[in-house]
């Protein structure tokens, strides 16, 4: 048997070390960890590459790396925890899905899976939306309206949300939920606690200079400048027209058009998406679109079904895992490619992602490294 975590690792700190052993202790058991590859769920290049994270989690305490495909790792939360449980629930000895959250109480997080699926609230979401609100402030509004403040509160982190997500996905399979509470400090903050950062401070602090080895158990030689995509960016999006911006996933109502006028009236990334936002198209939505349009995926394409599972590394006891997967193991890209198929779609956007976050380091990275890189063993 084992235990499964949808993670990003960008990077692996410390407190996905606190989350991968208490899992462990939880439940006695290896742990599967589902990771986003080369770009992340917040539109933003990875850190550093996946095969390095890979060997930093296996190293500390996960048995086995698989990865969530580009396609769906910059997707909306909803998808997001969609392709991560498809995923575990590929593996019959998956009977655990453990994941960090503010509220550490699967209870209260099923009472706000049931206020998130409530027909008056969803009425209430819709009428608050229809009047330019964005979706997670009018979910929360409605569920404070209809169930009252604690479960509302229980909305209010972004870790909660994806955690109600994964209940949702869970819930017509035999996978049990495993709440482990955050330690240290909250999501996204810019204060440490102890030895514990957020992945957003270590980015920043790595990304800066600044040492960073007190929050994480190995750090990275070689990362990532978001910076360093602007102009490929650009490039992509003066090409697209308003048309081709309305393939992409989350693009409706007209959305497609603000940003083809916006695209053409700024020279940044961070120009146009300003001038695109409102209350009801958030910066990390616009974020994950023009992510979207750098590697054309589109909303059809967002829709394809997980029909594999890719290895990107695992320990000896991690491989002995792989026997209990229902679904194709892919272990060679390059042998995968060679047929058309759902799996190759969606490997063409992982082989895709990594190529173009190789041009985000300083000293840029080869081509084809999905191609060359060997699955890494611990």
């Amino acid at each position: 048997m084992a235990v499964a975590v949808i993670s990003e690792f960008n990077p692996f700190h410390n407190g996905h070390k606190y989350l991968v052993q208490t899992a462990k202790k939880l439940s006695n058991e290896p742990v599967i960890a589902i990771m986003s590859g080369s770009f992340t769920q917040r539109g933003e290049v990875a850190l550093t590459d996946k095969f390095s994270r890979a060997k930093t989690a296996l190293e500390n305490g996960v048995d086995l790396v698989l990865e969530l495909p580009t396609v769906y790792a910059v997707a909306n939360a909803q998808r997001f925890a969609y392709c991560g449980v498809q995923i575990a629930k590929s593996f019959d000895c998956v009977n655990y899905l453990a994941f960090g959250c503010e509220s550490g109480n699967v209870d209260s997080l099923k009472n706000a899976l049931n206020a998130v699926e409530n027909p008056e609230v969803n009425k209430i979401i819709s009428e608050k939306m229809s009047n330019g609100d964005y979706y997670p402030r009018a979910l929360q509004s409605a569920v404070r309206e209809i169930f009252g403040d604690e479960t509302a509160e229980v909305l209010s982190s972004p870790n909660n949300i994806l955690a109600v997500e994964y209940l949702k996905n869970l819930t017509e399979t035999d996978i049990k939920p495993l709440a482990v509470k955050r330690v240290g400090t909250a999501h996204d903050s810019d204060k440490a606690c102890d030895e514990f950062a957020s992945a957003s401070l270590v980015r920043s602090m790595l990304r800066q200079g600044q040492n960073a080895g007190k929050y994480v158990p190995s750090v990275m030689q070689k990362i990532t400048f978001p910076e360093n995509l602007e102009r490929i960016m650009l490039y992509k999006l003066r090409m697209m027209s308003a048309k081709d911006f309305s393939l992409l996933p989350d693009v409706n109502e007209g959305l497609e058009n603000r940003i083809f006028d916006a695209v053409r009236s700024y020279n940044s990334l961070n120009e146009i998406i300003s001038s695109v936002k409102t209350k009801r198209y958030t910066h990390a939505r616009l974020r994950r679109i023009m992510t979207c349009a750098l590697l054309d995926i589109t909303e059809n394409l967002q829709s394809t079904p997980i029909e594999y599972v890719r290895v990107l590394g695992f320990t000896k006891e991690g491989a002995s895992l792989l026997k209990n997967c229902n679904v194709e193991v892919v272990t060679s890209v390059a042998k995968t490619m060679k047929k058309e198929s759902n799996i190759s779609r969606l490997l063409e956007k992982d082989v895709l992602a990594t190529d173009i976050a190789a041009l985000a380091y300083n000293d840029v990275g080869r081509c084809g490294n999905d191609y060359l890189q060997q699955i890494v063993k611990i």
